[in-house]
């Protein structure tokens, strides 16, 4: 996420980076560890099967894992962070993660052959952060309930969302990627790597600064205001995004990055034309939006408070990914107005049959299991994989990626999430041989 609605995110400084020698063998170490795995022929194949489920010609399922509770799950120390300069330690924390999900879940996985350091790019927000209450059942979990305090009553208020201003500090990004150049030297080439995944949704910030129910009443009581609102929203996005454009940020994603909520974005549509190797636009990328918070939403109002008002963000990208945990079954319609529409959520919550209808063979269908399968007393695989195999029975023919996400727990036992792995690359597989 490019912003973090619970805080103004502070400036990227540029500051000198000297290691200890023990911090450099220590992520020279780990770094020789990926390259071992990153050379493996298996990512090319891989690559090659996302991309054939990206252009619509899928040969199997498709299978990813993210958003985990990294709290829970390590073992034996794999995850244990060992060096002592804070730079480091974020260097060693990516590599120990990437290092255990291809251990213990890596599903349909890819890791690259080179190491990304991203620019140091900075976006000042919307001008509003959330105040609110929270209550925490975990306290080493980053997942919590909360309670939001209205900030926006009426017209005058939404001259607190402001316009960001997006700065790039060239010289924090140079030192950065002159520290990785220096420590993996040997090992693994280092890329700089401009904004990529960029979560557009108005309405997951909307909700936080007008309270859920208030919003919902709102667009019956006072549709004006929140049309108005929505409106400066995507025109905060829209002003940041010609930031990026203009000063030459972005970098494309037709690769092992996230798209939406979903999987990797391998596809053979873009770049696309026009491209030009050293200005990446928005046409050559994939862009997304989604209004969680509208799962009881009619399709009408749906279209008329979200998808119509995303429509000036969605055009200007090359393909499009749609929805998170709403469930969009009943609104397939409405979606197929998106232009290069490509991807649509699939939530537990989805009735699926009536999204195989609709739907159809037309978009790739991202699937998300429910990840409360983890939470109870005991684990059960056999249920995980009825789950499974009961969904893609229904989508015989569809184009399918099973995407696990919002995992919350594991109940403090991470081998329940090697074993859906586990099943779910089995699942894809059997699928494909009997179809």
């Amino acid at each position: 996420m490019l912003h973090d609605p619970s805080h103004h995110t502070p400036m990227p400084v540029a500051e000198p980076i000297s290691l200890t020698s023990a911090d450099r063998d220590l992520l020279r170490a780990l770094a020789s560890q990926l390259a071992e795995i990153a050379a493996l022929p298996i990512h090319q194949e891989k690559a090659r099967l996302w991309q054939k489920l990206n252009d619509l010609q899928s040969e199997r399922p498709m299978v990813w894992i993210n958003e985990i509770c990294w709290h829970q799950m390590d073992v034996d120390g794999e995850l244990t962070l060992r060096a002592t300069h804070p730079w480091a330690r974020e260097q060693e924390l990516e590599l120990r993660r990437t290092l255990y999900q291809w251990r213990h879940l890596p599903g349909d996985m890819i890791v690259n052959g080179y190491l990304s350091c991203p620019l140091a790019i900075h976006s000042s927000d919307f001008g509003i952060v959330e105040d609110v209450d929270t209550v925490h059942a975990d306290p080493s979990n980053d997942i919590y309930s909360r309670r939001f305090h209205i900030q926006i009553r009426g017209f005058d208020d939404l001259e607190k969302i402001r316009m960001p201003v997006v700065t790039h500090n060239r010289e924090a990004t140079e030192l950065r990627y002159q520290a990785m150049r220096d420590v993996y030297s040997g090992i693994l080439p280092v890329r700089l790597t401009g904004q990529t995944h960029i979560w557009f949704t108005p309405w997951d910030y909307l909700i936080r600064w007008w309270g859920i129910e208030e919003a919902m009443l709102d667009m019956i009581e006072r549709p004006a205001l929140v049309h108005a609102a929505v409106r400066r929203m995507v025109d905060a996005w829209m002003a940041e995004l010609d930031q990026f454009v203009d000063q030459n940020l972005l970098s494309l994603d037709a690769n092992n990055t996230r798209i939406g909520s979903g999987g990797y974005g391998y596809v053979s549509a873009l770049p696309g034309q026009p491209f030009d190797p050293a200005r990446v636009s928005p046409a050559n990328m994939w862009g997304c939006s989604n209004a969680q918070i509208f799962s009881e939403v009619s399709p009408s109002m749906h279209w008329e408070f979200a998808v119509e008002h995303d429509l000036r963000w969605l055009a200007r990208w090359g393909l499009v990914y749609y929805g998170c945990c709403e469930p969009l079954d009943s609104k397939i319609e409405i979606l197929r107005r998106i232009p290069n529409l490509r991807k649509i959520s699939a939530s537990p919550w989805c009735r699926t049959p009536r999204l195989i209808e609709k739907a159809g063979r037309d978009f790739v269908l991202s699937r998300k299991p429910n990840p409360a399968i983890f939470a109870s007393e005991s684990w059960d695989p056999a249920h995980a994989r009825k789950d499974l195999t009961d969904f893609l029975d229904q989508a015989r023919g569809c184009h399918v990626e099973l995407i696990m996400k919002d995992i919350s727990t594991v109940n403090y036992q991470p081998q329940r999430l090697w074993h859906w792995a586990q099943i779910a690359s089995e699942v894809a597989c059997d699928y494909a041989a009997r179809n």
